[in-house]
């Protein structure tokens, strides 16, 4: 899940995917600001098939706690 996070994150804030950690902050180390982030979720609601409410959206800080949420949220993909 990380992995792909980190694709979605690098590609959309235009850095190596190698700069990227679980510790990393969206605001201060990504330097995305709140549109951003809200794009960001969309993309991830679009590649995970799942639906962020706002409230949640609120409560990712660092690319750990997004992942963290995916892990949790995200449909598990079905075994043929």
């Amino acid at each position: 899940m990380f992995e792909q996070a980190k694709d979605i994150l690098a590609e959309y804030a235009c850095i190596p995917e190698e700069d990227i950690t679980l510790d990393s902050n969206l605001q201060t180390d990504l330097g995305l600001n709140s549109l951003d982030v809200i794009n960001i979720v969309v993309e991830f609601e679009d590649a995970f098939d799942i639906e962020i409410d706002e409230p949640d959206i609120r409560s990712f800080a660092t690319v750990g706690d997004l992942t963290d949420y995916l892990e949790h949220h995200a449909a598990m993909p079905a075994f043929a």
